[in-house]
């Protein structure tokens, strides 16, 4: 199936692999790439070193193009694009809007630029400054959301921006493909239907919980770091709501200090990196700390397989997903589903 997105990036079929923090490893990115769809490498959780070295597993893994996903707002993200350039990666995309200085470099070296937006003038803005694509991801999206559905705030931007939009949120299967490109958009970009595939390192504890889950079980929470964050409900986010101002500074500086010791970070760049994501929200010192060291929480879950330490950050879809597919057979099913779903609508005229 050919869209602007296939074209653009070189990949057979219009379906994007969110870049989740520490899932999407090399393993997933280059089975989802051999599966002809754009896998994206996350690197926020990645020293320099790490970063190149994942890109070279991913490639040494695949010969198809692949992505890599950056936090713009990083301290060293001027690196971070010198080694996707120097190692001739296809995608970047960003979590948060990216300069028009990274973009501007990474254009003149041919990689192509796909911010991900949760906001009609922010897609307007990136376009602006010269971004090849944007990901809108609409409420029905995990990790941090807005409040706009995915079939609201999709169609916004198709009408506002002149280059290909993929759309994030709500979408597991063929029938969701087929409906974003009826609203315009050249792909569906999916987090948590790729996390639940055979490919996918996550414990297998942590997938059955998400399996186990239902539409219900899937919430948005402000407790972890303030802004508003989709994830499964579990008995952290639980214990983390009904805590006060004092026990949630205690819990918030005992996970600081683990992730302190895991990652090598400083309380200075702790709190700085914390500071950072408030995007202009009146947060408590708790909430500053937590969003410092969210990827701690992410890493206790997918990771070690700790639900009960950890955050599991999720898409609403989580609940009606039931099986692990490989990536081959999960893009092979929801081609073959977004064909039939074509010929039927097409039958019915």
């Amino acid at each position: 199936m050919e869209t602007a997105l296939t074209r653009l990036t070189g990949v057979r079929h219009p379906l994007v692999q969110t870049g989740m923090g520490w899932v999407a490893g090399p393993r997933l990115v280059s089975a989802t790439a051999n599966a002809g769809a754009l896998g994206i490498l996350a690197s926020a959780t990645m020293t320099l070193d790490h970063l190149r070295a994942a890109v070279r597993e991913v490639r040494a893994r695949t010969d198809a193009p692949f992505g890599v996903n950056l936090r713009a707002d990083a301290a060293d993200a001027g690196d971070r694009v010198r080694i996707l350039i120097e190692e001739g990666v296809r995608v970047a995309s960003f979590a948060l809007a990216p300069s028009r200085e990274l973009i501007g470099e990474l254009k003149e070296a041919g990689v192509v630029v796909m911010p991900t937006v949760g906001a009609r003038r922010h897609a307007e803005k990136v376009a602006a400054w010269g971004a090849d694509a944007v990901l809108v991801q609409g409420t029905e999206g995990g990790g941090h959301t807005g409040e706009v559905a995915t079939t609201v705030l999709l169609p916004q931007v198709v009408d506002a921006v002149d280059i290909p939009v993929v759309a994030a949120g709500g979408f597991f299967d063929g029938r969701g493909l087929v409906a974003a490109l009826a609203y315009g958009a050249a792909g569906v970009a999916m987090g948590t239907r790729f996390l639940l595939t055979s490919d996918s390192t996550v414990p297998e504890a942590v997938k059955a919980r998400y399996l186990a889950a239902t539409v219900r079980d899937v919430t948005v929470t402000r407790a972890v770091d303030g802004l508003p964050h989709r994830m499964l409900r579990t008995e952290l986010v639980e214990a983390l709501e009904r805590s006060g101002r004092v026990r949630g500074a205690l819990q918030a500086v005992r996970r600081a200090a683990g992730y302190r010791k895991l990652s090598g970070t400083s309380w200075r760049r702790m709190l700085q990196d914390g500071l950072a994501l408030q995007h202009g929200k009146d947060l408590t010192w708790s909430q500053v700390l937590l969003a410092a060291n969210t990827p701690m929480l992410l890493k206790a879950s997918m990771v070690d397989g700790r639900t009960d330490l950890g955050v599991m950050a999720s898409g609403q879809v989580a609940g009606v997903i039931d099986d692990l597919p490989s990536c081959a057979e999960l893009v092979e099913r929801i081609m073959k589903e977004a064909e039939d779903t074509r010929r039927r609508l097409t039958a019915s005229r």
